[in-house]
């Protein structure tokens, strides 16, 4: 389906120029150890692999930190782009070396109304239990689970916060528990961490989630300072912070520009 809009117009006006600005080429960097996907060798010759995605996102982060914070960009960074897509990328002087989502954008983290990871017998406990096929656990799996299915509520984290239901208060403890849990795997594939940055809608806004993240994330060494928090200051962090905690705006938009200027300047 995203061929057949390049198809289209090529045939209605050949001679404009297509620029594709791929989600996944920021994380083509990662180790095979990190794409690796523990399937036949059949399958995975065929691109079955861990991808990643939010890209453009983590480019332009890294491209700003690079501005701003130069010795931080040099350091272990992990990077959480937190809106209604969710993930995590884990950077090493400002290359990706590892992220949560693989070789969809289902996997990973919770979000607002896909699932995350889940544990693939429950995709087959689906299939053989509730008589699900490919086009309902399709449905089930990227537009009524993660915040809106948990919640049962919204998918919209504001209206969450906002809401007294018990199973509202459920889907934030699980989503900023999980983003918790999975920064400290990316921990792991750095080799520690010196700066955590929080981005897009969530990221950018939420004090409440940037403030459940942090708490469980102390064992790090990550003392959040609250009152920088509240203001959402670029530096959230308190000065005795092992971490340093920053909220830095991402722009997509940017980066595809920055990369179609790039293509049609090139002879």
């Amino acid at each position: 389906h995203n061929l057949a809009a390049v198809a289209a117009v090529m045939a209605l006006a050949p001679e404009l120029p297509q620029i594709a600005c791929f989600d996944t080429g920021f994380h083509q960097s990662q180790p095979d150890v990190a794409t690796r996907m523990a399937l036949p060798r059949s399958l995975t010759a065929k691109g079955m692999r861990r991808y990643g995605f939010h890209g453009l996102s983590y480019e332009y982060i890294a491209r700003r930190l690079a501005e701003i914070a130069p010795d931080a960009a040099d350091g272990r960074v992990i990077a959480a782009h937190l809106g209604n897509g969710a993930s995590l990328c884990a950077m090493l002087a400002g290359r990706s070396i590892d992220t949560t989502m693989g070789m969809t954008a289902l996997d990973g983290l919770i979000m607002g109304t896909r699932c995350g990871s889940l544990d693939p017998g429950a995709v087959l406990y689906l299939m053989q239990t509730e008589g699900l096929d490919a086009e309902g656990l399709t449905t089930l799996l990227y537009s009524q689970s993660g915040l809106l299915g948990i919640s049962g509520v919204s998918a919209d984290m504001r209206m969450l916060l906002g809401s007294d239901d018990p199973h509202a208060a459920e889907a934030v403890e699980s989503f900023t528990y999980r983003v918790a849990r999975e920064t400290g795997a990316l921990v792991s594939s750095l080799g520690g961490l010196d700066t955590l940055i929080f981005t897009a809608g969530m990221g950018e806004h939420s004090v409440d989630v940037r403030a459940m993240i942090c708490a469980r994330m102390q064992w790090l060494g990550v003392v959040l300072d609250d009152a920088a928090n509240a203001r959402n200051d670029a530096v959230i962090s308190a000065p005795r912070s092992l971490v340093v905690v920053r909220v830095i705006p991402t722009d997509e938009d940017e980066m595809i520009a920055r990369h179609c200027l790039e293509v049609l300047d090139t002879p």
